[in-house]
């Protein structure tokens, strides 16, 4: 398993409706709030060799109130 941070932009008000239909997933073993352009900060495990983009889209992407996700960093070791 390799961690990797996902920053989100939630809608205007959204923000704690996102984060908590994410934290129910059970997939973040992180989550940081953020200011700016983007709200959420999430770190998150994936599989050795799992197509991070299709992660992405498949368990955070369709959230509802969720604008735009971009993956920030990835790390094969801390």
């Amino acid at each position: 398993m390799k961690p990797i941070f996902v920053q989100l932009q939630c809608a205007p008000g959204k923000t704690y409706e996102v984060a908590d239909v994410i934290y129910k997933k059970e997939i973040v073993s992180e989550m940081y709030s953020t200011s700016g352009d983007y709200d959420l900060l999430i770190k998150v495990y994936i599989e050795e060799g799992e197509d991070v983009g299709k992660f992405i889209n498949d368990n955070i992407a369709t959230v509802p109130g969720i604008n735009r996700s971009l993956t920030t960093l990835t790390f094969n070791a801390f």
